[in-house]
């Protein structure tokens, strides 16, 4: 175990795995990678990469009529839709408010689901897992929250993150910018923010505070969390990237230790 990630086992959890992804390889763990944990929300970054995938292929286009009137797959994936948070309810109209919403997750599943004539669980296998090795990774439900994974899947996963092979570079470039710039809205357990940036699916640090990554890490940061405790950041700016999985259920424990922790991998890289 490296220096890293040492802290990890002062967590108040029965389990964790963890890994540091830099200079193309997994440079630090901790834990069993090879447990699966129940990804919840993580599970965003991998349906968004399907997406990505299915723009590429030309099964769908990112600016094509999505979900409720006037919204389009990238009013979708950057939570600009107007739907609500879990339900097909359309709470705002499209590109007026940042609303963190799974269920939108969800209509772009089925989206593929249509025009490409295959399950939405297969496709994400086919598109992103069996590409990258991904051999723990299912999706059992919601393309929003319904996916389980491991630390050395999801390690596979980060380098691709950090250097894009599925997709063009000019598409993830975007895809990781902020859309629809200045909406505000929401980051669940954090607060409002305004704004609150996103990308295509991936959420966008910029300058929130209070925040889940480190309060160092660079405003170009992007990633996700999950409410089973569980996140995955990649810094351009380090080239490096960081997935912990735990097992218990991300609440009040989780803010100080997360930031605190995300803050030393920085510091730690930054050397």
């Amino acid at each position: 175990m490296g220096v890293m990630l040492k802290q990890l086992d002062n967590w108040p959890v029965d389990l964790v795995s963890a890994a540091v992804v830099s200079g193309g390889k997994v440079i630090e763990t901790l834990g069993d990678t090879e447990h699966v944990y129940v990804l919840a929300s993580v599970t965003k970054l991998l349906a968004a990469h399907a997406v990505l995938v299915a723009i590429e292929e030309g099964a769908i286009e990112l600016d094509q009529p999505a979900g409720p009137p006037g919204s389009t797959v990238r009013h979708l994936l950057a939570h600009a839709s107007g739907l609500d948070f879990g339900s097909r309810e359309v709470v705002a109209a499209a590109g007026e408010q940042r609303i963190y919403s799974s269920a939108g997750f969800e209509v772009l599943a089925e989206l593929i689901e249509a025009e490409a004539d295959i399950r939405f669980d297969e496709y994400l296998a086919q598109a992103v897992c069996e590409p990258l090795g991904m051999t723990s990774t299912t999706l059992q439900g919601s393309a929003g929250h319904g996916a389980q994974s491991s630390v050395a899947d999801l390690a596979a996963f980060a380098g691709e993150l950090l250097a894009p092979k599925l997709v063009s570079a000019e598409l993830f470039a975007e895809a990781t910018s902020v859309q629809f710039p200045g909406l505000d809205g929401f980051v669940p357990g954090y607060g409002k923010h305004r704004p609150c940036d996103w990308g295509l699916g991936y959420e966008i640090r910029s300058h929130k505070s209070p925040h889940w990554t480190g309060s160092h890490n660079s405003p170009g940061t992007f990633g996700h969390f999950g409410q089973t405790g569980t996140f995955l950041w990649v810094d351009p700016t380090l080239t490096a990237a960081c997935v912990v999985l735990t097992d218990r259920p991300f609440g009040a424990w989780a803010k100080p230790l997360w930031s605190e922790y995300n803050d030393s991998v920085v510091a730690a890289l930054s050397r």
